[in-house]
């Protein structure tokens, strides 16, 4: 039989770089930090802070080449030669959750949503929501970065994240899994208050300027849309995730 390949890092941590957040997260004891990884030409009083800090929480610190710690980061330009890896205790790959005997029930499909203060509101209000999971492509959205952690107040550490490739590999899985695919979209007919929506159902959340992706688009079941007035033609993608989260938050009591 074979076996599924190990889970990347990026699917079990949140990696936070810069000295404040890599500060912060090493202040918070409500997170448990994997690892500090410090580039070796990183001295100084800000250096031995991290350092002082990483061992009073008995957080390893790791030293790697500066080229290392932005390829690690996946910021060149803000990672200021240091980041930590925080366990997400409700993160794991799609492929984990749909094989799960308790399946989420309600899914969330983040798709080409690459405005990290976006990502984060909508990972704080599905969150809030009870919402089973929000499918987070490592490509085509915006990484688990300092800023999404940020506009979700730190509620990216605990949300209920499922990680794969893409956007489209991740529509296809659900269709496999028998999960319909719900599309928001300004024009369709059905609206997300008078639609039936079954109890097990996911829902795609497309780009703020070109919607779902044609990767996506062609894998979708039905169209909904939120009832706009006063000449209002679509709301913020967060925003409308909002509408969304706890209009299924309402059906279920």
């Amino acid at each position: 039989m074979s076996r599924e390949p190990a889970a990347s890092p990026k699917d079990r941590f949140v990696t936070v770089y810069g000295r404040k957040p890599v500060l912060e997260a090493l202040a918070d004891t409500r997170l448990t930090v994997d690892k500090v990884v410090l580039a070796d030409n990183a001295h100084g009083i800000a250096a031995r802070e991290i350092v002082d800090a990483a061992r009073d929480r008995g957080v390893p610190v790791h030293r790697a080449s500066a080229q290392r710690v932005k390829v690690l980061a996946g910021n060149g330009k803000q990672d200021q030669g240091v980041l930590a890896d925080v366990v997400a205790p409700r993160m794991r790959t799609l492929t984990d959750a749909l094989a799960a005997r308790k399946r989420p029930a309600s899914v969330l499909l983040l798709d080409g949503i690459t405005t990290p203060a976006n990502v984060g509101m909508i990972l704080r209000t599905a969150t809030a929501a009870g919402i089973g999971g929000i499918v987070v492509p490592r490509r085509g959205v915006a990484g688990l970065d300092p800023l999404v952690v940020k506009a979700s107040a730190g509620v990216a550490f605990t949300a209920p994240v499922l990680r794969c490739a893409t956007a489209g590999e991740a529509a296809a899985e659900l269709r496999a899994a028998g999960y319909p695919l719900y599309g928001l979209d300004a024009g369709a007919k059905r609206t997300v208050f008078d639609a039936e929506l079954p109890a097990q159902a996911a829902f795609v959340l497309g780009s703020e300027t070109s919607g779902v992706t044609d990767a996506v688009r062609p894998r979708v079941n039905r169209w909904l849309s939120i009832p706009m007035a006063g000449g209002v033609e679509s709301l913020n993608v967060a925003t409308a995730a909002a509408v969304l989260c706890f209009e299924l938050v309402r059906r279920s009591r």
